[in-house]
């Protein structure tokens, strides 16, 4: 922001070489405030605030200085600050990094046993939010599906479907699945038949390798279909048994044996000793082999992870995992730092519960995401209808979907990842609350405004000077920054809680400073960029969230 960098070159000017500014707690306290107390060296910092005081001139967008008890105040030239932000916030990329260089992210990874449910969609929404920040940031994205194509829960449902006339129907593998499971739970004798599966996989038996790659086609673009709804796409779906007797996996057993860290236990498993690395596991031991010598998945996990670090590079690798990969993860990170090589940046998250608690698709109690986005475009279409009962059938289709999947998304993304999203219908969709229909209504607003206006004349001079208008200016200034900030920690939430901040700094300017009704012509067209800049950042906002902008609401 050029306001922080004129300050630090006027602070540098008079000698002071150790800055650090602090945001006010109250805008009468200026934008940026110096601290004096650590270069007090004794002296009162009240009087050294003073003296910097006496000594600063006034350049670029500083409009004048102020000492406040042991702080120096600076406060933004307003006429200045205004003309550059909204010369900047009407460009179409507004906010857009510079920044060079790729970002792999790995995300959603679930098991292609069923439909996915509501929980773990939370992965999906999260994953792909911030892929969308960073390629606007102007990373290389490269967007990864881990899938687990030769797991149990796939030998399962090879088990549950052999039998059935005809392609099995994607919509009917979750009930397969829930039969089968319990089949296993009551009879020994099927849960041996099912590693039976596992292991002619294994072993290369090309029927059996037929039967898994057709479940697992048919559950992927199932699932693919779903998150395509959604606008959530992916560039490449890794197949876990590619890693099956890969060379990388070979490699990194050889590794771990010349650096004496694997163990053979009496049953036949090789398991990698972990006891330096003090995680909190009953023994320090992971089992990478079974007794046959066949990988098991946590040495292929090892070895995926090393595909995507050597892709990666020297770029971003990020992964989106559920709280409860943690211990997992943890488990892949040391055995990542035994064979030298960096560990992805992580992104754990924690659940959308029901309310008789945590979902579960061996169970059964779950609500699935289809249902759901069917459930939010009918709750959707009744509050559309409430507001406007003439709209056509046409439209109301289109923009029940716009306000329904926004719905879910806001909600879903506006919780900090590390807290349970408890999910509300009224909350989700009230268009006066922090939602993603309220943020979506004023970018209707701004929408109708400008198109009641027609052409925007270039103002003689932009005249922005009332409280509402300076503080909309000041919080859209603050949009860089943000886009910065997240592409370092991945907190997406603060960027849907910055939309609903902005949303409502619009609104108070829409009642208070009217546009289409001054008539002030300078005031006027000042107004109508304003509203045109406002409209084109939250429209940056929303598809960075994955969210539609509707034309009516």
């Amino acid at each position: 922001m050029q306001f922080k960098k004129d300050v630090e070159r006027a602070l540098k000017k008079i000698g002071i070489k150790k800055i650090r500014l602090e945001n006010p707690p109250n805008p009468k306290f200026g934008d940026l405030s110096f601290p004096c107390f650590e270069i007090a060296k004794g002296k009162n910092p009240s009087e050294v605030a003073k003296e910097i005081v006496e000594k600063i001139k006034p350049i670029g967008m500083i409009g004048k200085v102020e000492a406040l008890g042991p702080y120096v105040n600076f406060f933004v030239d307003n006429k200045k600050f205004v003309k550059v932000i909204l010369k900047n916030a009407l460009k179409e990329n507004y906010g857009k990094g510079k920044r060079k260089g790729k970002a792999l992210i790995e995300h959603t990874s679930i098991n292609p046993n069923a439909s996915p449910h509501v929980g773990r969609a939370r992965n999906a929404l999260i994953g792909d939010a911030i892929t969308r920040l960073l390629k606007f940031y102007g990373y290389q994205t490269e967007v990864h599906y881990f899938v687990n194509d030769i797991g149990k829960q796939i030998a399962m449902l090879v088990y549950a479907t052999k039998e059935l006339k005809g392609k099995p129907k994607f919509e009917d593998m979750l009930r397969h699945y829930i039969e089968v499971n319990r089949k296993v739970i009551e009879n020994a004798q099927i849960e041996k038949e099912v590693y039976e599966l596992l292991h002619k996989l294994e072993s290369g038996d090309k029927k059996t390798i037929k039967e898994f790659e057709k479940i697992v086609e048919i559950c992927i673009k199932g699932q693919a279909k779903i998150f395509k709804e959604l606008e959530i796409r992916y560039d490449y779906f890794d197949y876990e048994s590619k890693f099956l007797n890969s060379k990388i996996l070979k490699e990194a057993l050889k590794t771990f044996k010349k650096k004496r860290k694997l163990k053979k236990e009496e049953d036949g498993r090789i398991v990698l000793d972990l006891s330096e690395f003090n995680l909190p596991m009953r023994e320090p031991y992971l089992p990478l082999t079974r007794a046959n010598g066949t990988s098991l998945y946590p040495l292929r996990d090892i070895a995926y992870n090393i595909y995507k670090a050597k892709r990666a590079k020297n770029g971003k690798n990020i992964v989106i995992l559920g709280e409860d990969h943690k211990l997992e993860f943890q488990q892949i990170k040391a055995a990542l730092s035994i064979l030298s090589y960096a560990p992805p940046e992580v992104i754990h998250y924690s659940f959308i519960l029901l309310p008789e608690g945590k979902m579960s698709t061996r169970k059964g109690n779950v609500v699935l995401l289809t249902d759901f986005m069917k459930e939010a475009v009918e709750k959707a279409k009744n509050e559309i209808l409430k507001r406007n009962p003439n709209i056509s059938l046409k439209e109301l289709e289109k923009l029940s979907k716009i306000i329904g999947y926004g719905a879910i998304k806001y909600s879903i993304l506006k919780v900090s990842s590390d807290k349970n999203v408890i999910f509300n219908w009224d909350e989700a969709l009230n268009f006066e609350g922090n939602s993603a229909p309220y943020v979506q209504y004023t970018y209707v607003r701004s929408k109708k405004i400008l198109e009641k206006l027609g052409r925007i004349k270039t103002p003689k001079e932009i005249i922005l000077n009332e409280e509402d208008e300076i503080t909309l200016v000041k919080k859209m200034s603050e949009f860089p920054k943000i886009v910065e900030s997240i592409s370092r920690d991945y907190q997406i939430h603060k960027l849907a809680h910055y939309a609903y901040e902005l949303a409502d700094l619009f609104n108070n300017f829409y009642e208070k400073s009217p546009v289409i009704q001054e008539k002030d012509l300078n005031k006027k067209m000042s107004r109508a960029l304003l509203v045109k800049a406002y409209k084109n950042l939250i429209r940056i906002i929303l598809h960075i969230l994955g969210i539609e902008t509707p034309n009516v609401m």
